[in-house]
């Protein structure tokens, strides 16, 4: 009875009444949940070299956070196919760092298709993501971004246009707070794709903690 009539009499003159409301039904106040639509779509690619024209895309990695970083899902981490004519006239960087991390002799062996790693992880990004909401996310991610462009279009096209890149946040970091920078986590540097999305998230989290306040 009583919250009837403070329903039908109060809060009509008084909105933030509600507060009071979940209070007398033995209620807490609904706290606030971040939205599907501010998700991060974080991605990392492993290539066989930086130039768009002739280069590939060995492994690729997909990890989805909300807006505060947290982790909402894991997506596909694929490596794939790439041919041996390609491997072998990689530069010497990638020669030395995926042949240490054992990429290169993964993509000998692996029977993923381009075609089929940009199913998945259109498939994954439908299933946790609105389309055109969600930015794409990561370290120097704008190079990533071009490969994409090129080789995994539908996956760009169900992404936002707007690209959030820990580096610029580093790089600003490092001019305007260098004592905070100099806290940053370090890192490992494996150079596969997974390892580097977990430790770009913990860096954008760091610079969260430390300077956006």
């Amino acid at each position: 009875m009583l919250l009837n009539f403070l329903r039908s009499a109060v809060l009509p003159r008084h909105r933030n009444i509600w507060v009071h409301h979940y209070l007398l039904a033995g209620m807490s106040t609904p706290a606030k949940m971040p939205k599907m639509d501010e998700r991060l779509v974080w991605v990392d690619l492993e290539m066989t070299g930086l130039d768009l024209s002739k280069e590939e895309i060995m492994e690729a990695a997909v990890l989805i956070t909300d807006s505060e970083l947290n982790k909402v899902a894991d997506g596909p981490n694929l490596i794939l196919k790439i041919e041996d004519s390609v491997l072998d006239n990689m530069g010497d960087w990638c020669k030395k760092h995926h042949g240490d991390s054992g990429l290169t002799a993964s993509c000998r062996n692996s029977n993923i298709s381009l075609a089929a790693a940009e199913e998945q992880i259109l498939k994954f990004l439908q299933e946790h993501t609105e389309k055109g909401k969600a930015p794409l996310a990561g370290n120097s991610v704008h190079a990533d971004k071009k490969f994409l462009d090129k080789y995994m279009p539908k996956v760009m096209e169900h992404l936002h246009y707007r690209i959030v890149d820990v580096s610029t946040v580093k790089e600003l970091c490092r001019r305007w707070y260098p004592d905070e920078f100099s806290k940053a986590p370090k890192k490992q540097l494996t150079h596969r794709a997974l390892d580097d999305i977990k430790e770009s998230i913990e860096e954008m989290k760091y610079y969260r903690s430390a300077i956006f306040k």
